[in-house]
């Protein structure tokens, strides 16, 4: 255990370096498994961002998982996620020093986004080694949205409209696992492909699950989220710790 929480917080300097962000992920898990294949799961999600400053969204979302047996399962749900979606200025030319530099400024916001999701997964076991695959494809709307811009130019608040958009991903996920005999610890490490006609965004993953007893369990992971210049996810890479708990009845 010690030697697992002293990797992850030597990755901690990571988040300082210079053309990235990071923040913090925490989620809290509820599991019902209705018989031996059925299972329904409940989770709440919440972000941060600006190195660890600002709130960057919640989430509420449901789903089930049908298990055909130890090595096959299809799963589908949804989830409810609010945004804060950042700031936005933009220019009338190029000139700091111009008296009309500045064209508009649009604080940032908050806005709902609805997504549904099904897949499927593999895994093996190859001696105390567990290797898994998740295939899901999520489609996501977010609504029309009105909210206020500053004019520069009118010296005056207005109303702007935000158009909605929808969009469809495949998340494509390799994992490991390593069992430790003796040890309620189980590190393991993945990378997963957000892929629409080409790669947007990658994650690379690295953490460990904490079996407290059957019912409930806890995780900690250090991600690094390339986001190729996702307009959702800004410009900026993220270094991401992240922390969750689940509860299984």
């Amino acid at each position: 255990m010690k030697k697992i929480l002293l990797i992850l917080l030597s990755l901690l300097p990571l988040v300082s370096m210079a053309q990235t962000d990071a923040g913090l992920w925490t989620s809290v898990g509820i599991d019902k498994k209705i018989n031996k294949k059925l299972s329904f799961g409940l989770e709440g999600e919440f972000r941060s961002r600006n190195d660890f400053k600002t709130a960057d969204r919640w989430s509420v979302g449901l789903d089930a998982t049908w298990k055909f047996n130890k090595k096959f399962r299809v799963a589908a749900g949804y989830v409810l996620l609010n945004d804060n979606r950042k700031e936005k200025i933009s220019y009338n030319n190029d000139d700091p020093t111009s008296a009309n530099y500045y064209n508009n400024w649009r604080p940032s916001y908050w806005t709902v986004r609805h997504r549904v999701f099904a897949g499927f997964g593999l895994s093996t076991d190859v001696g105390r080694w567990s290797f898994s695959l998740r295939e899901r494809w999520q489609y996501t709307y977010r609504p029309e949205k009105t909210t206020t811009r500053y004019d520069f130019d009118n010296a005056k608040w207005e109303d702007t409209t935000i158009n909605g958009k929808a969009g469809s991903v495949l998340r494509s996920r390799i994992q490991a696992e390593y069992d430790i005999p003796a040890c309620t610890w189980t590190p393991n490490a993945s990378v997963e492909l957000y892929n629409a006609w080409s790669v947007q965004k990658v994650r690379y993953t690295i953490g460990a699950d904490w079996k407290i007893n059957k019912k409930n369990s806890f995780s900690i992971y250090y991600r690094f989220q390339d986001n190729r210049g996702s307009s959702d996810d800004g410009d900026l890479d993220m270094h991401i710790i992240g922390l969750g708990y689940n509860f299984k009845f």
